[in-house]
């Protein structure tokens, strides 16, 4: 833990450096980017992954102070031992919804029922660690729906380790779960409440010309984090957490996976404290057949089944938490293709009043029907941003693909970066000698250079594969960049592909990282009915390669159209280029319409022979399923690719109202919280007696809005990735000479802080005359200086710091 004495006089040199990080980005987006995007990176760099876990680790260490008498239920926390030094960011993330105290103060940490002595802390937390509420009940509340999880947690939390008279701000962090997006969190505590809302970003940046934003955005893609701001100790908070999630799909199961495994260090101390431990979930897979349970980590109970639909519940009183998350897997499976059509009204309240449709196809088991040939040409970016693991991986990943291709198919390779570079002047045939040789050309040729041309490589793999016959061409494009004629790219593409025949080429795109243009590759997909995928860490790229080129390269149905559409007075689809059904994972597309629907459709295709196809799509009304929450991430994710091409801003206001809607963040909207306050009644003075003047009328509420830090994805990063700074969320920068300074002397102060207790601390310090502690805060303050050209030459000239 980093203790820093007289904080008030000196400034943290990481957080001046991320202050000044933040404004510079913020007026250089500001030029080049509409809306701007700096919130994100801001998040990113002053909240990073393993300074949380850091801070955790402290807050737990804190806790070993806290005295809770004879009557615990639990341990202390246990400290991590050296040896585990190594996994503590990992470990101490959040595994289920979290809410921590922040503590930047050591000497408020107490039990705030039962005071103990405390040896009093010279010095603060810097930065504030965490310490984990206890949580005294959790609510689990899911909704399945075709693919996609509404899920809603409602737990209590207690300010446990904070004395009575003193606050904190307290920190909720939500891990969500695969393609997932936060959609609110509401939190009530004694005379005040907050909740998330979704603004316009003009109303945005005009708040935070008033207000500053406060933090909260993503601490990694997929841990949501909000601030609770000054909170009583002892105060129990009641919060609900909402959010969507994708459900995975494998072999006709669908599998569905809610982060709920719970430290034991949440766990109530006192033992008479009840525990009460709730989960409800729903099923509505639409294909009116029977749905079979395949597996559960939870004793669930089953409390409805009908055709296409399940519902069970569990509850209980419990003597710890959920150690594990919460899985569960259902089948949907058939011997073949089948499918299914929805129909809606819109809403009233819902800003686009055409009528809503949604249909779904299921691949069912294609052992049977004949394979697809393929043609696939991968496209790999090999900027020098690319270099280690990132190419590394992308290697990996090409030769796991390569391995599972058919000898019947054919394949290539190509790198670029300012120069394009080919395996092979021509389509090669998958053969062992072909793969090992294209294997050791990627050994060879995956070397980093300067520059990212994007289009005349894809110009290339097209002109390749334009004179195709009986097999479905593909393209697998990746990079971790951004260049300023993505615009012009899709034109492109887009008249190439209109001239390459009835089944032209699928551009599947992998983004990785936070400065690649992810809209653009979704954009290149849509126009060629492909796949995007993207990660916007180093973690998972073999993973999410293989996932891509897995989906993309099981292709059963191509060219897929549904009959008669065109009858209808509007219709709009998204995405306007139907993708083809993958025997990895079902379609799912929703449109708009206005007119009467036909009461007869069919879906019609491409077999792998290339024989046609047509299945009958039963249509049925949807009235126990919010179509519009279910799609309103994909939707709006189409929706702004298609508005960063068209440049057109009445686009972007259906986007923002859309957006506003169903609560699911976008581009052209901000986060902002809303503080409620019930003013305490004025008294009266009645003869030495107070009495309260009520009238019969309400407390008086006050309101008030808190900005939170932008944290959309953005639009690319031409200047990062003519820089060629290395792809990751919120990856670190190269330290400067006067930060390398400083670390050293940090590491050397957290060395010594290491091999001695605190205890030893506070005695040490308790001893040190006034004139030590002036020389310390002096020499503190010279070194936090050092980075700061003018404070430091200030100095040198005598100043009176």
């Amino acid at each position: 833990m980093r203790w820093k004495r007289h904080s008030s006089e000196v400034i943290s040199l990481s957080e001046k450096k991320a202050n000044e990080i933040d404004t510079a980005q913020r007026f250089e987006r500001e030029e080049t980017i509409n809306p701007p995007t700096q919130g994100f990176f801001a998040v990113c760099i002053g909240e990073m992954a393993e300074d949380f876990a850091r801070a955790v680790d402290d807050g737990l260490k804190l806790a070993k102070r806290i005295y809770f008498g004879h009557d615990r239920a639990v341990a202390a926390p246990r400290l991590t031992a050296p040896m585990e030094r190594s996994s503590t960011s990992q470990a101490h993330l959040p595994s289920a919804p979290m809410v921590y105290a922040v503590i930047p103060d050591p000497g408020i940490v107490d039990n705030p029922d039962l005071p103990s002595y405390q040896p009093h802390v010279h010095g603060r937390c810097d930065p504030p660690a965490l310490i984990p509420l206890q949580m005294n009940s959790i609510e689990l509340h899911v909704d399945c729906y075709l693919d996609t999880a509404l899920v809603t947690v409602t737990g209590s939390w207690r300010v446990h380790c904070v004395m009575g008279s003193k606050k904190c701000d307290c920190r909720i962090a939500i891990p969500i779960g695969d393609k997932g997006s936060i959609l609110g969190v509401e939190v009530e505590i004694p005379r005040k409440s907050y909740a998330t809302q979704l603004i316009t970003a003009q109303d945005g940046n005009e708040l935070e010309k008033t207000a500053q934003p406060q933090s909260g955005g993503f601490l990694k893609p997929n841990i949501f984090t909000l601030t609770v701001p000054q909170v009583d100790g002892g105060t129990n908070l009641s919060i609900k957490m909402s959010w969507s999630q994708k459900l995975t799909y494998n072999d006709g199961q669908f599998f569905l996976d809610i982060p709920f495994n719970f430290p034991e260090y949440v766990t109530p101390a006192v033992k008479k404290i009840s525990k009460r431990e709730k989960i409800h979930l729903s099923v509505n897979a639409g294909t009116g057949t029977e749905v079979l349970c395949k597996g559960c980590s939870h004793p669930l109970k089953e409390k409805m089944r009908n055709a296409g639909k399940l519902r069970f519940a569990y509850e209980a009183d419990v003597l710890k938490w959920s150690s594990t998350d919460f899985s569960f897997s259902y089948t949907v499976s058939s011997s073949s293709i089948v499918g299914g059509l929805f129909l809606q009204p819109a809403s009233v309240q819902d800003v686009d009043q055409r009528d809503i449709f949604s249909f779904y196809l299921f691949p069912g088991k294609q052992q049977s029907t004949k394979a697809f040939k393929r043609e696939v040409v991968f496209v790999v970016d090999i900027s020098k941003s690319m270099a280690g693991k990132p190419l590394e991986d992308v290697k990996n990943a090409i030769s796991t693909a390569l391995s599972k291709l058919n000898p019947r198919d054919s394949f290539n390779i190509i790198t670029f970066s300012d120069d394009t570079s080919l395996f092979s002047t021509s389509m090669e045939s998958v053969t062992p000698d072909a793969v090992e040789r294209g294997v050791e050309w990627m050994n060879k040729s995956f070397v980093v250079a300067d520059g990212t041309n994007m289009l005349p490589p894809l110009e290339k793999a097209v002109e390749m594969l334009s004179n195709t016959r009986g097999s479905v061409p593909m393209i697998f494009f990746l990079t971790d960049g951004s260049v300023e004629d993505e615009r012009h790219i899709c034109t492109v593409m887009k008249k190439r592909l209109a001239n390459a025949g009835s089944v032209w080429p699928r551009i599947h795109t992998f983004g990785l990282g936070v400065f690649c243009n992810h809209y653009f590759l979704q954009m290149l997909a849509n126009l060629s009915r492909g796949q995007h995928e993207s990660v916007y860490n180093t973690d998972h790229i073999e993973e999410r390669l293989d996932k891509l080129f897995t989906r993309a390269l099981s292709t059963v149905l191509l060219n897929i159209t549904i009959e008669p559409l065109q009858n209808l007075d509007e219709v709009e689809v998204y995405p306007s280029n139907i993708p083809d059904l993958t025997s990895s994972s079902p379609l799912m597309v929703y449109g708009r319409y206005r007119g009467k629907f036909p009461e007869s459709v069919k879906a019609n295709g491409l077999l792998g022979d290339l024989s046609s196809f047509s299945v009958d799509l039963t249509v049925q009304s949807a009235k126990d399923m919010p179509l519009d929450k279910v799609f309103a991430k994909n939707v709006i994710d189409l929706l702004t690719a298609e508005a960063w091409f068209s440049e057109d801003n009445q686009l972007k206001e259906k986007i923002t109202r859309l957006s506003i809607q169903t609560g699911v963040p976008s581009e052209y909207t901000r986060m902002i919280q809303l503080e409620n306050t019930e003013e305490a009644s004025k008294p009266i003075n009645t003869g030495g007696k107070k009495k309260t003047e009520t009238n019969g009328e309400k407390q008086k509420v006050v309101s008030r809005t808190i900005p939170l830090q932008n944290f959309g994805i953005g639009f690319g990063d031409t200047t990062a990735t003519k820089e060629n700074v290395p792809p990751g969320f919120g990856e670190a920068r190269a330290p400067d000479a006067a930060e390398k300074f400083v670390k050293a002397a940090s590491s050397c102060c957290v060395s010594l802080c290491n091999k001695c207790c605190c205890m030893c601390c506070v005695q040490c310090c308790t001893k040190l005359n006034d004139q030590c502690v002036i020389v310390f805060t002096q020499l503190f303050t010279a070194i936090a200086c050092i980075a700061c050209f003018e404070c430091c030459s200030h100095v040198c000239c005598g100043g009176d710091d």
